[in-house]
C-alpha cells in the first residue's frame, strides 16, 4: 500500500476538505480489543495486555447497552460551538447516574484474570462507597494522577470512557469548535494518549490526536509539536529492531513528547492499544529526559 503523506503547507491549503474531528465509531473498544489480543502473542506484557483486552471487550458490552440521552440542552451546545468550549467538558457535565454500576459490572468482568493481589484490587472497587469512586474519578478527570489507585484506575477509567464515549457518538461534529488548545480534546477537553496517522479516504496520511476520555480524534498538523506548537527540531524515535508502527514525537523546546502510531505501518494499529504495548519506549524516552504529554488510563505510570 503507498501512502500520500501530506506536509503541513499542503494541509493547510487543502484544510476545506479535511475531516478536523473523528468522532468515536461504534465498535471502538471492540477494536481495541481484538488489536491488544493480536498485540499479547510472544509479548513480555502478554498477560496484561490480555487483561486490558478483556476489559475493552466488557467496555464494548457496556457501551451497547447504553440508552440514547445524557447530552447537555440544544442552547448549551450551541454556546458552547459559539465560544470555542469543549461542549462534554467533565466540569461542566455531571457524570452519569449510575456510572459506580458500571466501574463495578466491569470490575466483575474481570476480576478471574487477574492473580489473587489483582482479583484484591478489584475487590475493593467492589466493595468501595460511592463516596470514594467518585473521588477517584475526579482525580483522573483532573488529571491529578498522583492521587490515582494505580491498581484500580484502568477500571475506573474504563467505566468513565464508555459514558463519555457514548455521549461523544451522539453529538454530530459540526456542533464542535476548533479547539483553543490544539492539545487538548475539542470534544471534552481532555488530554491526549497519542496521536495516530491514519489510511484510506479523505483522512490518509493525516494526524489525529485520541482523546483519553470519550475516544474522540482531532486532527492536528504532522511535523508539528502537538504539545506547544513548535515546528522546529522535532524529533522521532522508535526502538530499535521494531517495526516502526508507533515512534515518539519529541520537542526540543518543551521537553515533552506523545506517541505516534501509523497505520501506513500497520492497518490494525490502535492508538490506545499500541501505546499500551510500547511502554519500553516511554522508558528510554524518560531516560532521555522527556516528559511524556499523553496519558493511557489502562496503565497509569507511578512516579520514580
Amino acid at each position: 500500500m503507498t501512502t500520500t503523506l501530506l506536509q503541513p503547507g499542503q494541509i493547510e491549503a487543502a484544510a476545506a476538505g479535511i475531516p478536523e474531528l473523528r468522532l468515536p465509531p461504534a465498535d471502538v473498544f471492540l477494536a481495541r480489543a481484538r488489536r491488544l489480543e493480536q498485540l499479547a502473542e510472544g509479548h513480555a506484557m502478554a498477560d496484561y495486555l490480555r487483561f486490558v483486552a478483556g476489559l475493552a471487550r466488557a467496555q464494548q458490552d457496556l457501551l451497547d447497552a447504553q440508552a440514547a440521552g445524557g447530552l447537555p440542552p440544544l442552547e448549551r451546545l450551541a454556546q458552547c460551538r459559539e465560544y470555542g468550549m469543549p461542549p462534554l467538558a467533565p466540569a461542566g457535565l455531571p457524570r452519569a447516574s449510575d456510572w459506580h454500576d458500571s466501574a463495578r459490572q466491569l470490575a466483575r468482568a474481570v476480576q478471574s484474570m487477574l492473580a489473587p493481589a489483582g482479583q484484591d484490587a478489584l475487590r475493593h472497587i467492589l466493595e468501595a462507597s460511592a463516596a470514594w469512586l467518585d473521588a477517584q474519578a475526579a482525580c483522573l478527570l483532573d488529571n491529578d494522577l498522583e492521587s490515582v489507585s494505580i491498581a484500580a484506575a484502568p477500571v475506573i477509567g474504563a467505566a468513565l470512557q464508555v459514558h463519555w464515549t457514548h455521549r461523544a457518538r451522539q453529538l454530530d461534529p459540526a456542533q464542535v469548535a476548533r479547539p483553543e488548545l490544539p492539545n487538548l480534546c475539542p470534544v471534552c477537553g481532555s488530554h491526549p494518549v497519542s496521536s495516530v496517522v491514519r489510511i484510506g479516504g479523505a483522512e490518509n496520511g493525516l494526524r489525529y490526536l485520541h482523546c483519553t476520555l470519550c475516544s474522540s480524534e482531532w486532527h492536528v498538523v504532522r511535523a508539528k509539536c502537538s504539545n506547544c506548537d513548535n515546528t522546529r527540531g522535532i524529533g522521532y524515535d522508535h526502538l530499535d529492531g521494531g517495526d516502526r508502527v508507533v515512534r515518539a514525537e519529541s520537542c526540543p523546546e518543551c521537553q515533552g513528547y506523545l506517541k505516534l502510531v501509523h497505520q501506513e505501518q500497520d492497518p490494525q494499529a490502535d492508538p490506545v492499544a499500541d501505546d499500551l504495548a510500547s511502554l519500553t519506549l516511554d522508558l528510554l524516552m524518560d531516560e532521555a529526559g522527556y516528559t511524556r504529554s499523553g496519558v493511557n488510563w489502562y496503565l497509569i505510570h507511578g512516579q520514580p
